[in-house]
């Protein structure tokens, strides 16, 4: 979910500096953003204006992009209620002629900002195709709490009282304990906007923005997160929408912690036998000639019985690595690097001779303010904790446990503020909607995109039998992004389910 190929336009994001065109909002006149309930809140149209500079020595945004400020309540059940601002970005379509409307877009985190998508919509590395910017304004906006829409503050020392991977009951109440900390803590230095992160607030925000430009219906392109968010607005919003994309999805069904664990970690087990299996027939591994399944089999032994170490440019060091720390290496090794790099660092482990790239794990507070509200990953106690890994483990015994997934579960146990239910379903009609996935993605296993794609009355799933997340982007996915375009240019031609 927290993984994206757009870091760089994101590192630009929170260099931007705010300006007063950029929050201003629009004249006297009034928009209507429909809620669930049928009633409407009065949303004023955005005036648009221009966009805050990028501090050097990084790109300002596209000259095209304009930028503005949508307000809405702080809280939807009381719309008369505070407001807070959404940042929005606006980059127009430069074929007006043939243009078809607006494409709404939001990049997953949770936690980005995405109001990038729009600021630098044209950019030739990480931007839309010179096709889609002719055919529609680009539409990326700053979720609430997050970036120029009002950022969250939480004192992220706390984290450091957190244990990463609680080995007995005690440490597992001081997880929760130190996690109920940071939400109060979030809480008192963000205020109440803190406690309405969570995607339904997100997408009604989303409504409203549509109001604001006087657009009646938008098409919507969601990444990782942002297919939780498109997913809700369908379930909330169906009249308003003219397609819907959904690319490396998210599971819509709220699954407990323990499926939400397993489905993670067959992944990586899986993603461990396509390696294994490139191994065998491809001389740039390390390890030729060996099972790879067997070599972590015998690390985890190892591990287990204290004797692995980290290892040295002339031998094992004496620094122990244990099972956990294996887990979470094999987690991102297998999820983000190269088969070569990955069977590199395997063998140095196997050897003890070699060098491993570490990566810490854990979720920063934002991604707990949202996800922890959209998901209900509560756990019992340390003993159900220790049966769903026991479990995890069975699935995937070569590597036991997905570690992004878990550290997402582990944040959530103590949060103070509560999920919240899948709301019901609006009725209304819906465009053909597309999924998108990998089949190995760490962060939206495949299973998720196939529930995605069976919530919806008319829906296709396009696979890519490729490890990776996010399959909208230029390079060795970009037949997904040429599909994805097809669509959104054309939602009501018949799609089928589509392996490559």
């Amino acid at each position: 979910m927290n993984t994206s190929p757009n870091t760089r336009r994101r590192v630009i994001s929170a260099l931007l500096a705010l300006s007063a065109a950029a929050a201003a909002l629009g004249a006297p006149g009034t928009a209507a953003a429909q809620e669930p309930s049928g009633t409407t809140a009065s949303v004023p149209p955005i005036r648009w204006g221009a966009c805050p500079k990028a501090d050097p020595p990084y790109p300002d945004p596209s000259p095209r992009a304009q930028c503005g400020t949508v307000e809405v309540p702080l809280d939807w059940s009381k719309p008369k209620g505070p407001k807070t601002g959404i940042f929005v970005a606006r980059y127009r379509a430069t074929d007006p002629a043939r243009r078809i409307g607006v494409l709404m877009s939001n990049p997953g985190g949770p936690g980005a900002a995405g109001a990038d998508d729009a600021l630098y919509a044209d950019d030739p590395i990480s931007g839309y195709s010179a096709t889609m910017l002719q055919r529609f304004d680009m539409i990326g906006f700053d979720p609430r709490g997050i970036g120029r829409s009002g950022a969250a503050h939480c004192d992220e020392t706390i984290l450091d009282s957190i244990p990463a991977r609680p080995r007995n009951a005690a440490e597992f109440e001081q997880l929760r304990t130190s996690n109920g900390r940071l939400a109060a803590d979030c809480l008192k230095r963000t205020g109440p906007l803190a406690a309405h992160m969570d995607g339904e607030s997100v997408v009604r925000d989303m409504d409203a923005i549509r109001a604001a430009i006087g657009e009646r219906r938008i098409s919507f392109l969601g990444h990782s997160y942002g297919t939780f968010l498109g997913e809700r607005y369908a379930r909330l919003f169906p009249g308003n929408l003219r397609a819907l994309a959904l690319d490396s999805a998210m599971d819509p069904d709220q699954p407990n912690a323990e499926r939400y664990l397993i489905d993670g970690s067959v992944t990586i087990d899986s993603t461990l036998k396509r390696l294994a299996a490139w191994c065998k027939k491809d001389a740039a591994c390390a390890l030729k000639g060996k099972d790879l399944t067997a070599v972590t089999d015998n690390l985890f032994a190892r591990a287990d019985a204290g004797t692995l170490r980290e290892p040295g440019p002339d031998g094992p060091t004496r620094t122990k690595v244990d099972a956990d720390k294996l887990s979470d290496f094999l987690t991102f090794a297998l999820g983000k690097g190269s088969p070569e790099s990955t069977a590199q660092q395997l063998a140095a482990l196997y050897t003890g001779k070699g060098e491993v790239r570490w990566l810490a794990t854990g979720t920063d507070p934002v991604f707990r303010l949202v996800l922890c509200r959209d998901y209900d990953l509560r756990i019992r106690d340390y003993a159900q904790y220790r049966a769903i890994l026991k479990r995890a483990a069975k699935a995937a015994p070569h590597t036991r446990y997905n570690a992004q997934a878990l550290d997402t579960i582990l944040g959530c146990q103590g949060w103070t503020m509560p999920p919240k239910p899948r709301p019901a379903r609006v009725k209304g009609d819906l465009p053909p909607v597309l999924v998108a996935n990998a089949t190995h993605d760490l962060a939206t296993p495949l299973p998720g995109a196939q529930r995605m794609a069976s919530s919806f009355p008319k829906a296709s799933l396009f696979t890519m039998d490729v490890v990776g997340h996010w399959l909208y982007r230029r390079g060795g996915t970009e037949k997904a992004m040429r599909v994805i375009d097809a669509y959104l240019t054309n939602p009501r031609r018949t799609l089928q389910t589509q392996k490559h």
